[in-house]
């Protein structure tokens, strides 16, 4: 692929001044694909009728399988395939920079994936993409999951700076592991599109999001899954924009929908100035 993914080590250098908005799909996928590029398709088109220039969309936004083996099934060769041959196309478009929260792409493990979060920009070209990290796994015994059964971790932290400043890419589970944010650069935004469970996510969803937030000043975009599929999973929903001090400023709970923020880069440049703890570290980035 032509994209250069940067493994985040220093802070972006685009300076950026002017608002623009973004926004975070909130989806319910299925086992269909072409039913859930269906469903994305109308709402990153109503994200983008309401002005975003950056539209992120949910972890398994292509395929919530019946089984865990079937995103496995529908697995695409990196640089094509129909989940990815849309995000490319919707992008270009509407023209507006598309975050696919997460796509199955071939790993040379067989019966596994990797979970990758593909970022493309207004002219569908893919930027960069970021395989997730961090496997999922619980137990609470009548609840169970095991992300490493079907997913092959990935190894590199990855950040890309572009006209809307450094962002930063992550996927669900990472959002427990503050030091993939730190190595980040800072990120002057954080994507977390996510699926988590309805059990984890009422406990602890929006206060890891804010942690995240405030510990980086950054602004975080985390669409989500939020539900009840027809596998019969529960997703916890709550996709939510927030602010580089810790607010909540846009949210929706549950069912398919679009949340849009204004991010204004001077005021996070305020944050940042009047409260400098990114300069202020003294212990060594892991």
């Amino acid at each position: 692929m032509p994209d250069e993914p940067i493994r985040s080590s220093a802070a972006s250098t685009v300076a950026v001044h002017a608002p623009f908005r973004v926004a975070a799909v909130q989806m319910v996928s299925g086992p269909e694909v072409a039913d859930n590029l269906e469903q994305a398709g109308a709402l990153i088109e109503d994200a983008a009728a309401q002005g975003a220039r950056i539209v992120a969309l949910p972890e398994y936004f292509g395929i919530m399988g019946l089984e865990e083996i079937d995103k496995v099934t529908a697995r695409e060769r990196d640089g094509d395939g129909p989940i990815q041959r849309f995000l490319g196309a919707t992008a270009r478009r509407l023209g507006i920079w598309l975050l696919g929260g997460s796509v199955p792409l071939e790993c040379a493990t067989e019966g596994k994936v990797y979970n990758s979060s593909l970022l493309y920009d207004d002219q569908g070209r893919r930027v960069v993409r970021y395989d997730k990290i961090h496997l999922f796994g619980l137990d609470l015994g009548t609840e169970k999951f095991s992300e490493a059964r079907t997913i092959v971790a990935g190894s590199e932290v990855k950040a890309v700076d572009s006209p809307f400043g450094r962002l930063g890419l992550s996927i669900c589970y990472d959002l427990r592991f503050p030091e993939i944010y730190r190595a980040m650069g800072p990120a002057d935004v954080l994507f977390v599109p996510s699926a988590f469970t309805a059990t984890t996510g009422r406990a602890h969803w929006e206060p890891l999001l804010r942690a995240r937030a405030i510990e980086n000043l950054a602004w975080v975009i985390a669409p989500a899954q939020g539900g009840v599929h027809p596998s019969g999973r529960e997703t916890h929903g709550h996709s939510m924009i927030v602010d580089p001090w810790g607010a909540v400023i846009a949210c929706r709970a549950h069912g398919p929908g679009v949340v849009i923020a204004e991010i204004d880069p001077m005021y996070q440049a305020r944050m940042r100035a009047s409260l400098p703890a990114l300069d202020h570290r003294t212990l060594a980035a892991v």
